[in-house]
């Protein structure tokens, strides 16, 4: 097989399909291991062993970008060996790892950084050891409502036909009185998550942007009426639904963009979808360690990045990121604000960064 057979099209919206998977040797030892193990025989894919994800540094490709490309299509099957769940403010109270890594193509991804030279995706089987981890942060909290966010390091949602976790993720949430569930993606592959016995304690919801940015910084990921049609379904299976407009990126014509989304919205979701409606909105922000890799990655991208125009924001422990300044980041909050609740009035804005 040559580098370039390996190199799918990254506009695909079809559902993931790894070129390359590597197990680690514990992961057969665990049932949803096992299952994968079987799964990517039946399909005929290229299985390695590795000791540890860690070890994986001989991936094909002729060229940094070539690597990049076919590591975004490497499956890396293992054990989640950190149960110490890492806060998720303003999301939710935790992340929790089901997986890490993902398959789109966004230039923006904050996932760029994190994951630095290791883009490619992991799934962890140890599945009840994570349930039993989130469990025991519930009963600290109590009698607090403990939510939990499963999409800060990966999508799960274009995993599950592989991995199964985030249908069993939900249904153990759903039998938590003080456990709540919330997860984001770009993708519409929901069907299978559709009978899931939820209880209401997750909050499904969609990735959603103006035309510009989905056409221009997205690829690899489902496209905008597909995900406003498995958002109808979820909806219908009555999930709490929600939306995330992010990154929010000031280009020509932001406004008829933004106004335009959110009138496709109001015209697609059926009434019960916005009885119990959410959205969080997001800034694009970055930091120049992000910048260098993107231009890497992406070196035709047409995201603006220009220090001179930005406002850089302190974060925690001494990093920051650049933000649009504040006349331009109130800008886009009113705007933004004032058609959400023109269009969807009971909807709640849960935040803006």
């Amino acid at each position: 097989m040559t580098t370039q057979q390996l190199i799918p099209p990254i506009h695909s919206t079809l559902k993931f399909m790894p070129e390359l998977v590597y197990f680690e040797p514990d992961a057969l030892n665990y049932p949803k291991g096992q299952h994968i193990h079987q799964w990517a025989l039946e399909q005929g894919l290229e299985i390695h062993m590795t000791t540890s994800h860690n070890q994986i540094r001989d991936l094909p490709g002729e060229s940094e970008l070539e690597k990049y490309r076919i590591a975004k299509r490497t499956l890396v099957v293992g054990i989640r060996k950190t149960l110490k769940f890492d806060s998720s403010k303003p999301s939710a109270e935790y992340a929790i790892p089901i997986a890490t890594g993902c398959m789109g193509h966004c230039h923006y991804c904050y996932l760029q950084t994190t994951l630095g030279a290791k883009p490619y995706i992991r799934i962890y089987v140890n599945i009840d050891d994570i349930l039993g981890a989130s469990k025991q942060y519930i009963d600290d909290r109590a009698p607090e409502i403990t939510r939990f966010e499963a999409a800060c390091t990966s999508d799960p949602v274009g995993l599950e036909h592989i991995s199964g976790s985030l249908k069993q993720l939900i249904e153990f949430m759903a039998e938590q009185p003080l456990g709540r569930l919330r997860f984001v993606t770009k993708y519409h592959h929901v069907d299978s998550l559709l009978d899931a016995k939820h209880n209401k304690h997750t909050r499904f919801r969609f990735s959603v942007n103006a035309d510009y940015v989905i056409k221009n910084f997205e690829p690899g990921t489902s496209k905008f009426a597909e995900r406003i049609e498995a958002a109808s379904k979820v909806a219908g299976s009555g999930y709490p639904l929600g939306f995330i407009i992010a990154p929010i990126i000031w280009h020509d014509g932001w406004e008829d963009g933004y106004e335009e989304l959110l009138e496709k919205l109001k015209g697609s979701l059926p009434p019960e979808a916005t009885k119990d409606l959410t959205f969080e909105l997001i800034q694009h922000r970055y930091t120049k360690t992000a910048k260098n890799i993107i231009h890497t990655r992406y070196p035709k991208t047409k995201l603006e990045m220009d220090e001179e125009k930005r406002k850089y924001k302190w974060g925690r422990y001494g990093r920051g990121k650049y933000v649009y300044p504040d006349d331009q980041a109130n800008a886009l909050r009113t705007f933004i604000t004032e058609q959400i609740f023109d269009k969807f009035p009971a909807a709640k804005i849960e935040y803006f960064t």
